[in-house]
């Protein structure tokens, strides 16, 4: 598997992982241990969150499971295509409302992506890779996964070991790389919005 920091170069020194990390879609079909798969939830787990609040929920089937067909047809054909051969496939959920009073949370989805990328990053640490989706049935999830009100359906993502570019279908072959970033010019300005 290429390595980010081989084909991607930080403008300003960054720790390599930033560089590692990227969303293959090759996986090797593999089965994952349930505690390797905790490995990474337990990094989620202590993302940053306003209050303390913890708003994400992470639902998940793992390859060979019982709920690995429910979780596999929720996902749109493209990325069927290539999630089949996924260890496990995951639905990241957050709560709307803060715990301690019930009042609306502003930062529900924000929090819940510090701990994606908490996870991300444990699966790049630990020979994984990691493929954020938002082509699922979101609708189909929340009514199958029995998914309450209060809470907010935010993305799913697929967990493997990394697999062969050339066993991708065709159209995606060419696109299995590390992508570039937009430059901090076109991301970060001091001061009033100028973009």
């Amino acid at each position: 598997m290429i390595k980010g920091s081989e084909r991607r170069e930080a403008d300003y020194p960054v720790d390599k992982i930033f560089l590692d990390r990227w969303s293959p879609r090759a996986m090797s079909g593999e089965e994952m241990a349930e505690g390797e798969l905790m490995a990474l939830f337990e990094a989620a787990r202590w993302a940053p969150s306003s209050y303390n609040n913890q708003p994400w929920r992470i639902l998940y089937a793992r390859r060979g499971t019982e709920n690995w067909p429910q979780f596999f047809g929720l996902l749109v054909g493209g990325n069927q295509a290539w999630a089949k051969d996924a260890a496990a496939l995951l639905l990241f959920v957050s709560k709307t409302t803060f715990d301690f009073n019930g009042e609306t949370y502003p930062t529900h989805s924000f929090d819940t992506g510090a701990a994606w990328e908490n996870l991300a990053l444990q699966a790049t640490l630990k020979g994984y890779v990691v493929h954020g989706m938002q082509g699922f049935d979101y609708e189909r999830a929340r009514a199958e996964l029995r998914i309450p009100e209060g809470f907010r359906v935010e993305a799913m993502a697929a967990v493997g070991r990394p697999g062969k570019a050339e066993d991708l279908p065709e159209g995606l072959r060419e696109r299995e790389a590390p992508s570039p970033r937009k430059k901090l010019a076109e991301i970060v300005c001091e001061g009033k919005f100028r973009f």
